[in-house]
């Protein structure tokens, strides 16, 4: 593709007026959005008028003038991104946090069934979060293995079958439908880590018959580093299931402060702590963007800036490690290379910024609302000529960040 074929792409794209709603800082071509998505101008303004307002004049009123349900109200907002009901969905805390509520939550469910079954090479927080799990739970087991061996580590005693919906570093996507009616064929529950899907692909929960799911809020919904994860917990099981973390926001009556524990109804009992407000303003802010978007647009513009990167990085030499079939990928290209990590800093000194993940893995996020299609040609053309060149292989670029 010519530079003048992509800025013809950019001139039908319906998706690009959303850009200048975005802080886009001048000579960066930003591709970690996958990991830290940008700042979305409304939330500056938000943010300012929590500060000087709800809190500077209004201070602890503002709790009774929309703080306090802060947690169900974002939630609600997430949920279509994510085939869920309303009710269905409460943000909150981190993701390990959540999933270690949900893992034990449902090894409690049924004692004869007591091993969590996952993925080898899955986020390595879901996969330490389980190790913890499954410790506070007299028997449990956790089951770790490779991604073809999956369907047979079903069993009489598996409780949880818990997948990341798309891989963070490969980007390579389950089918949901296939594998929740393969945990449910097994008698067992699924919970999906959505933190690389909500924003990037289409995800319908209630569809696939899908039981639990977590997911983080400052990738792709622009929530801000550390944003307030969410969680959900299908409308069949709410009144189930219960928070191991039972903390007073997740009580039935907190302002009554009774010294005996007694759950709240829906998905309010999956609250632990006090809300992080400034964090909700953020998050609920950066899902604003979203209510008149068609995540269907969102997945046709990155499989075209896919196609475009996947150009480049394939003439420079490099392994691409992504799926090809967009249906079965998520919304980042990973590469690999010997010195993925050099070429990742050579490319951030020119203001193209990706990130890297070990051993060998370049991976750069392709985000619908913030990147423009000459953007990707740009990256791609910044990508090959570092590569052809060997200018990676300056010293500097070797120097490891302890954030990679």
């Amino acid at each position: 593709m010519t530079l003048e074929q992509a800025q013809a792409l950019d001139a039908a794209d319906p998706l690009g007026g959303y850009r200048a709603q975005f802080m886009c800082p001048d000579g960066v071509i930003y591709l970690d959005g996958n990991s830290l998505g940008q700042l979305p101008l409304s939330t500056v303004t938000a943010g300012t008028e929590l500060l000087n307002h709800a809190w500077g004049q209004r201070l602890i009123r503002s709790w009774n003038e929309g703080w306090i349900d802060a947690p169900q109200r974002v939630g609600a907002m997430i949920a279509p991104l994510i085939g869920a009901d309303a009710d269905e969905v409460i943000s909150a805390d981190s993701t390990s946090v959540n999933l270690y509520k949900l893992i034990v939550a449902a090894l409690r469910l049924n004692p004869s069934r007591n091993v969590v079954v996952s993925e080898a090479g899955n986020f390595p927080t879901d996969l330490h979060i389980a190790e913890g799990a499954v410790a506070a739970v007299a028997g449990a087991e956790l089951r770790v293995v490779e991604r073809g061996a999956l369907a047979d580590a079903l069993g009489d005693d598996t409780a949880l079958l818990l997948l990341t919906h798309v891989h963070y570093k490969t980007a390579e996507r389950f089918d949901m439908a296939g594998w929740t009616k393969a945990a449910h064929d097994a008698g067992a529950l699924i919970c999906w880590d959505l933190s690389h899907s909500a924003g990037a692909v289409a995800v319908e929960l209630n569809a696939a018959g899908a039981d639990m799911a977590v997911g983080c809020g400052y990738k792709y919904l622009n929530g801000g580093p550390g944003a307030p994860a969410f969680l959900y917990v299908a409308r069949r099981w709410q009144e189930q299931m219960h928070n191991p973390l039972s903390g007073w926001m997740g009580h039935a009556a907190p302002f009554e402060f009774a010294d005996g524990y007694e759950a709240a109804a829906g998905m309010t009992r999956w609250l632990t702590g006090t809300p992080s407000v400034l964090g909700l303003n953020a998050l609920e802010n950066g899902l604003k963007l979203w209510a008149d978007i068609d995540i269907r647009q969102v997945e046709a513009k990155s499989a075209a800036l896919w196609d475009i990167f996947h150009a480049a990085g394939t003439a420079a030499g490099l392994e691409c490690v992504t799926p090809s079939t967009p249906s079965q990928r998520g919304s980042h290209i990973a590469f690999r290379h010997s010195h993925a990590y050099e070429i990742v800093q050579a490319l951030i000194a020119q203001g193209v910024i990706g990130d890297f993940r070990d051993p060998d893995i370049l991976r750069f996020g392709l985000t619908p609302l913030t990147l423009s299609h000459a953007d990707i040609w740009r990256a791609g053309e910044n990508l090959r000529a570092i590569v052809e060149s060997g200018a990676y292989r300056q010293p500097e670029f070797a120097i490891r960040n302890a954030v990679t």
